[in-house]
């Protein structure tokens, strides 16, 4: 079989990660990377043996050996590379959150049904063995009709001290856009991936723009630059009737962090992290926990899959449509914050 060649936007820690799971692949070249940096294209020729490196990743898009390419670029940097690398003829996987605004999601749906090329969004957690339980029982409507999902993405003091995730230019917000979304995406996939009409949130910065003296997971980030918020809390209403929250931190005055959501439905419910089930049977309130689930990496999942619709041109378990979704969730959230009042979600394909 003819090696999938792959090119990266990107060189900086995402992308790396990119590379390390397609480098696992007998059939896969990581064949350039472009970045502004030079040093991560260092970085990217040490580790993996990439020759062809570029400071302006449109003269990667013009090797027309290049396949596909992933996009692992700051938040803002999502939209263009994206654009053009479509354009260009390429697959496209761009990392989470798929763009800064709904309307630029949008864009990039757009983009790649005019191009007819295939555009998958980096989600990992749908992929989770976890997930993945939930979902058969879903499938086989053990649930019934789901009517409620609860997000939280929750650190204690987890402030990043690298990159840019304290920078609003950049990354378009903080906890709610950087680790809510990767609960949101599975939930909302969980539930059928309806279309978001509402949203109600708040978002709060109280610790991560000042100096700090308590002990954290990485000490030391810059609260001079810090301009996204530490808490972000919200409700979407759905077209089909049903709602989700979500309650995502950097930082935040609880007794443990939590990374998981549950979902509530008419027969049964379930919750991601530990992995449960809740039903009634036999006259009895039944918690299920599975005796065993598959050893699958999400992150590994994503890549392999990836190149799997490049080469067979199978649809996408995380389509650009989903990443507007989810998208159009997080920009509600924000909007109704900045807003102070609930406000309208209208589709935009």
């Amino acid at each position: 079989m003819r090696r999938t060649k792959v090119g990266f936007i990107g060189g900086g820690g995402i992308a790396r990660e990119h590379m390390k799971y397609l480098s696992e692949l007998e059939d896969v070249e990581l064949a350039a990377v472009a970045d502004i940096s030079d040093a991560a294209l260092d970085t990217c020729r040490d580790m993996y043996g990439i020759s062809h490196c570029f400071k302006d990743y449109r003269e990667l898009l013009e090797m027309d050996s290049i396949d596909a390419v992933t996009v692992g670029t700051p938040n803002s940097a999502h939209y263009e590379p994206t654009i053009d690398a479509l354009r260009a003829g390429k697959d496209v996987l761009v990392e989470k959150p798929m763009a800064i605004t709904a309307e630029e999601a949008a864009g990039m749906v757009k983009a790649s049904r005019d191009t007819d090329r295939i555009l998958v969004i980096g989600f990992q957690h749908r992929f989770a063995p976890e997930a993945q339980m939930l979902k058969r029982f879903i499938d086989r409507g053990e649930f019934g009709r789901i009517l409620y999902g609860r997000c939280l993405a929750l650190r204690r003091r987890g402030i990043p001290n690298w990159g840019v995730f304290g920078r609003k230019d950049l990354q378009g917000g903080g906890a709610l856009i950087d680790i809510g979304v990767h609960m949101i995406e599975a939930a909302h996939y969980l539930m059928g991936s309806p279309q978001p009409v509402s949203a109600f949130g708040s978002a709060y910065t109280y610790l991560g723009d000042r100096p700090s003296d308590t002990v954290s997971m990485w000490p030391d980030w810059n609260h001079e630059t810090y301009s996204v918020e530490d808490l972000a809390v919200g409700m979407i209403r759905f077209d089909n009737g049903a709602t989700l929250s979500v309650e995502a931190s950097f930082a935040a005055h609880i007794g443990k962090g939590e990374w998981t959501f549950s979902l509530m439905g008419e027969k049964a419910g379930g919750e991601f992290s530990p992995p449960r089930v809740f039903k009634d049977q036999s006259g009895t309130m039944v918690n299920m926990t599975p005796d065993y689930l598959p050893d699958l990496n999400g992150f590994r999942y994503k890549m392999e899959h990836f190149i799997d619709c490049v080469r067979t041109r199978k649809p996408s378990e995380a389509p650009g449509e989903h990443g507007l979704l989810v998208q159009q969730i997080l920009n509600g959230i924000y909007r109704s914050a900045e807003t102070g009042r609930e406000v309208p979600i209208e589709p935009l394909i």
